[in-house]
Formats: C-alpha cells, structure tokens, sequence
C-alpha cells in the first residue's frame, strides 16, 4: 500500500520520508512522535542539521496549524543543541519552500554559525526598494493577502 501526502500524492519516493520510515540511513540527532532531526549528508558547515515532521508536507504553507507550534519548539531545541554542542556563536535557521527545495518535504536547516565563517547574510543578491511609494504598494499587497486568508479562516 502507498503511503500518500495530504494532497493525495504518493510519499513512497520521498528522501526524506524513508529516512523516517528507517529505509534510508541518516545520522539521527533527534527524534520524537511528530518530528526527526538529522545531520545534512551535504553539510554548509559540520553540525548543520535538517528538521523535519514526520508526516509529508510539501511546505511551510501546508503544514497544519497544529503541527506548527510542535515543530517549532523543536527547531528551537534544535537551535539551542547545535549552539552549545558545536561551540558555535549562533546558528542560521531556513526554509526554502519549492524553490531550492532539493526534497519536497517540509524540512528546516540549522547551521551552526561564528564570525567570520565566510556565509554571507542570504544567498542571493540583496537589492534595495525604488522609493517609498514602491515599499507602500508592497506593504498593502501583503496586508491585502492577510487579511484575505484570515477571513476564510
């Protein structure tokens, strides 16, 4: 029997849902009943961990509002734990969802971070808005979307 996503999509091919179900190997830092944390077999830096629900969700966006708190208060463990354990100043926390998601899976990096360790603020290039006008009409854009979903809630 396939296992499927909450969208109806077949899970039996996802990286990251054999590595909970124990059919792929991955060095496990953490785990409890909703969430699995591992080290990145492709690592920014060593310590950089990859958290992720146990249940299939393609992105942030999907995910239920129920899981959200949960999976978050272990992001912030895991946070804390790849600080201390890696002697680290920091730690760099992301998200991608869809694009340079290398697994469509929900999953959150943690990056142990120190001065000086040559990652630079994002990967992209950081550009600036035209004007005020320009951040008003993005402002209101977002605002708009807001208050657009929270009404349908």
């Amino acid at each position: 029997m396939n296992q499927l996503d909450l969208s109806g999509g077949k899970t039996d091919d996802c990286t990251f849902c054999k590595i909970v179900r124990g059919e792929v190997y991955a060095i496990r830092v953490y785990e409890d009943e909703s969430s699995l944390a591992f080290l990145d077999k492709r690592p920014l830096f060593p310590g950089h961990c990859l958290l992720v629900p146990k249940e299939h969700h393609k992105t942030l966006g999907d995910l239920p509002p129920n899981i959200v708190a949960p999976l978050f208060s272990k992001v912030q463990l895991l946070s804390k734990a790849v600080e201390k354990g890696m002697k680290a100043e920091g730690t760099f926390v992301a998200i991608n969802n869809r694009i340079s998601q290398s697994v469509p899976h929900l999953h959150i990096h943690v990056v142990p971070r120190r001065r000086g360790d040559g990652l630079k603020g994002f990967f992209w290039p950081r550009t600036k808005y035209k004007d005020e006008s320009e951040t008003t009409e993005i402002q209101r854009a977002i605002r708009a979307a807001i208050e657009e979903m929270t009404k349908t809630e």
